[in-house]
């Protein structure tokens, strides 16, 4: 990939940072941003799981996105929007949570409306503080009633969603899903995100290193019923067919930090089998790796999350996690601006027509890409998130 200052500057929208779900994502100050303990030794692990982590397996990470695609769109839009008048944009960007994972996507966001030359009045970010449907909802019919033209939206409930969304492209609001793909709703037409079986099977096929193809596993998750969850799953578990490993349990943490972690707790201690731990949404991650160090199990227990929240590469970094599948939040909002302000300017079926060469095999994805950061890589990706102004 292209990381020199003259790549970034042609490509404005280049972005490494996770993942997500949002994918997605963790509750704003749920956990301390202080570096973890060093990791423990085993105790009272079973046989099997600890002769699995006698030899410690080392993961090779990825940092291949879709930047390059993604940016030729970028420029593709904003070609096609010179000379226009951008004076009726009025476009948002909500997602589900407040998160260390989302900061990226509000940069980009807000980065995009910035070179398109939109008033930041006229670019609406919006994080529920504590990741409610109430919330959400709340926001939304507040920028109805500013008059909003189109929105990027990581939806927290999408069956209640489906409603509103169909009312709202009634009316001539444009609804772009991001983070999760909205396949039974009017907007299913376009998803600009990770395409989260790729991510799952990334995050499967890290458990199987990891874990030497035996073993049993956990899933903990925010939502059991969210398109990004399920999919993901899914290719976790397409991704293990074949081998020794289970999956035990899967489990709904409904969006709490506190909630993945007593749960991986209460798994851990009923299990002594379960020798690997997979965490979907961004917080849970750190979640796990202190549930884990509480249960002494950081050399018999394998975790691998998903995206890169703070906590997540100092575990990561310190072993305690083995590798974490990460996206382009930041993608997901720079590219989402430019989506949002050409159907407005330019009309759904001109937009549509510029962005479909860009668009996945299944004809409707947009995709953001998937990587894996290991511990071997980090430092590369950390960079990379420091060149695009991230922290």
């Amino acid at each position: 990939m292209r990381t020199t200052a003259k790549a970034l500057a042609v490509i404005p929208a280049v972005a490494l940072l996770a993942l997500s779900a949002a994918c997605s994502k963790s509750p704003s100050g749920s956990t301390s941003s202080s570096a973890p303990p060093p990791a423990t030794s085993a105790s009272g692990a079973s046989s099997s799981a600890s002769s699995s982590a006698a030899a410690p397996v080392s993961l090779s990470g990825s940092l291949a996105f879709n930047q390059d695609k993604l940016g030729q769109l970028d420029t593709a839009i904003k070609n096609a929007l010179k000379g226009k008048d951008l004076s009726k944009v009025n476009i948002a960007m909500v997602v589900n949570v407040a998160a260390d994972y989302w900061k990226a996507g509000q940069v980009g966001f807000q980065k995009g409306c910035s070179d398109l030359g939109l008033s930041t009045a006229k670019c609406t970010y919006f994080a529920p503080p504590n990741g409610k449907l109430t919330e959400q909802n709340s926001e939304m019919e507040t920028l109805r009633s500013q008059g909003i033209t189109g929105y990027s939206i990581s939806a927290i409930d999408p069956a209640s969603a489906k409603g509103t969304i169909a009312t709202d492209m009634g009316k001539g609001i444009f609804v772009l899903p991001i983070d999760s793909p909205l396949p039974d709703t009017a907007a299913k037409g376009l998803y600009l995100g990770t395409p989260n079986y790729d991510a799952g099977m990334a995050a499967g096929t890290a458990m199987k290193t990891l874990l030497k193809g035996t073993g049993k596993v956990a899933i903990l998750v925010g939502s059991l019923t969210a398109a990004n969850a399920t999919q993901r799953i899914q290719g976790f578990e397409d991704a293990i067919k074949g081998t020794n490993i289970t999956v035990a349990q899967k489990v709904n943490d409904n969006l709490s930090a506190s909630t993945a972690t007593s749960d991986a707790e209460t798994i851990l201690a009923n299990n002594p089998d379960v020798n690997g731990l997979y965490g979907v949404y961004s917080y849970d991650g750190p979640a796990l790796a202190q549930a884990v160090q509480s249960a002494g199990k950081t050399s018999s227990v394998s975790i691998v999350s998903d995206d890169s929240d703070a906590q997540t590469l100092q575990f990561i970094n310190s072993g305690v996690i083995g590798g974490t599948v990460v996206q382009m939040p930041y993608q997901q909002g720079y590219t989402g601006a430019y989506i949002l302000t050409a159907e407005k300017v330019l009309g759904a079926a001109a937009t549509a027509a510029l962005v479909k060469p860009y668009l996945s095999s299944d004809g409707f994805t947009l995709s953001s890409g998937v990587g894996l950061v290991t511990k071997s890589d980090i430092s590369q990706y950390q960079a990379l998130q420091t060149q695009l102004g991230i922290g």
